[in-house]
């Protein structure tokens, strides 16, 4: 019989919260952290893939450990982004609903200030920072961490750069004596020096393997492209799964917009998501996506922390992720929870040497996805077309005399008649573009 949280020691108040949220079995690292949390005293560096359920390995037995007739922050677990700290807050508030008069407070940067000193002076248990932000509030004096017992930084190798420079002056302000628990999907040597200079010399570190439950249910595949027909292949497969949620991921804010124009202007139902956007839109884009008001989001490597939405069916990398750790932090957006999921890289001929050196580092297997012929993209093109007709608001402006002239021309076609001459039109005006502009043709 596997083994239920209840073995774990977590207490009733959790347990209740757990089974109505229909969390039932740990996953693998919350099997070795809670126990080590709840039972020592030790810090803790742990090491598991995104989707792992690493939120609940620390958020479980945080809550439990808090004594909440103490009205102090006895907390405070830093990430590395807004969109993050936003999801690790939303699930601690369902993970302890049941217990009596728990304070958990969002203290993050990219929104005003003010709202959160506010809120800062009511009794508060728990806070969720951005570095940045947290610095601000202790420069103004908003929040007193003097008998903080736990510091939690999440997603530590993306917040390398950043705690290099705000980690002391935050630690600083702790006791001399608390517990850090580290958390990280790698272990890169700067983070090897953040846990020499920062954590006990009796730290404990547990790991969990790549066959776990956010990561088994990934295919990993790759397609290999012409630079001229990328953006046709994308739209292709993009067709094929209509109706379903995914997340396309560009190297820079340029490229996500410029694909997001795309994708608008062929009607598919698409946001757009990088650091240059206000926090409003991005909360905003990012609240259509998890309600399935849009389907499809094109976003930076920034928008992979903080995106947990159970029913995203692939995920697209547009360009090739600049490090193993942004492959792995993109790719875990989709088969969350056991569920199944796609991984497709879309890449040119050069870049599939680097294939091999992903596999062997990340230890999975690519599979090459099969491109679709030059005619069927042409097809999907003008699918595609027939949908940017379908969905065009008529035009009101336009005198009814114009319209019933127009009218008079086509009134003797029946709808298969005039259906027919319209695709035969696109195809003639495509054969003149590509007579025109033979750049344009697709290598078979």
């Amino acid at each position: 019989m596997s083994k239920q949280f209840s073995s774990l020691g977590v207490s009733a108040p959790i347990l209740k919260a757990l089974n109505e949220l229909n969390i039932v079995e740990p996953t693998e690292i919350q099997q070795k952290t809670i126990p080590l949390l709840l039972n020592e005293i030790h810090d803790v560096v742990g090491l598991a893939k995104t989707g792992t359920g690493k939120t609940a390995a620390f958020g479980l037995p945080l809550l439990q450990l808090i004594n909440t007739e103490l009205p102090i922050v006895q907390a405070v677990i830093l990430v590395p982004t807004r969109e993050l700290g936003q999801q690790i807050f939303r699930n601690l508030e369902d993970f302890g609903k049941h217990i009596p008069n728990i304070s958990i407070a969002s203290t993050c940067g990219g929104i005003p200030i003010k709202p959160q000193i506010e809120r800062l002076t009511k009794p508060t248990h728990i806070v969720v920072a951005t570095p940045g932000r947290l610095i601000d509030l202790i420069q103004r004096k908003a929040i007193d961490l003097k008998q903080t017992e736990y510091l939690v930084l999440d997603e530590a190798d993306e917040m390398v750069s950043i705690l290099k420079e705000s980690l002391d002056e935050i630690v600083a302000e702790l006791p001399k004596k608390h517990r850090t628990l580290l958390f990280s999907a790698t272990l890169p040597g700067t983070i090897k020096q953040l846990v020499q200079n920062y954590l006990n010399k009796n730290v404990v570190q547990v790991s969990a393997n790549m066959e776990t439950v956010g990561n088994q249910g990934i295919d990993h595949e790759y397609i290999v492209v012409d630079p001229i027909e990328k953006l046709d292949v994308l739209m292709h497969f993009l067709n094929s799964k209509d109706g379903e949620r995914g997340i396309i991921f560009c190297k820079t804010k340029a490229a996500v917009n410029k694909l997001a124009k795309n994708l608008a202007i062929n009607r598919f139902s698409s946001g757009a998501l990088h650091g240059s956007l206000s926090q409003g839109i991005r909360d905003r884009i990012m609240e259509q996506f998890r309600e399935g008001h849009i389907n499809i989001l094109v976003a930076t490597d920034l928008a992979a922390r903080g995106i947990d939405v159970k029913e995203i069916s692939y995920v697209v990398n547009y360009h090739l992720p600049d490090t193993y750790e942004n492959y792995v932090h993109r790719s875990g957006r989709t088969a969350r929870a056991g569920a199944k999921g796609l991984s497709l890289t879309v890449l040119q001929e050069e870049e599939t040497v680097e294939i091999p050196e992903f596999e062997k580092e990340l230890g999975i297997k690519f599979t090459k996805f099969q491109k679709p012929s030059a005619v069927s993209l042409e097809e999907n093109n003008m699918l595609l077309w027939a949908k940017q007709i379908f969905k065009t608001k008529p035009n009101h402006d336009l005198s009814a005399d114009l319209k019933t002239n127009v009218k008079t021309v086509f009134h003797h076609l029946t709808k298969d008649e005039l259906i027919e001459k319209l695709m035969a039109n696109y195809v003639l005006q495509n054969k003149v573009e590509v007579a025109e502009k033979p750049v344009k043709k697709f290598k078979k």
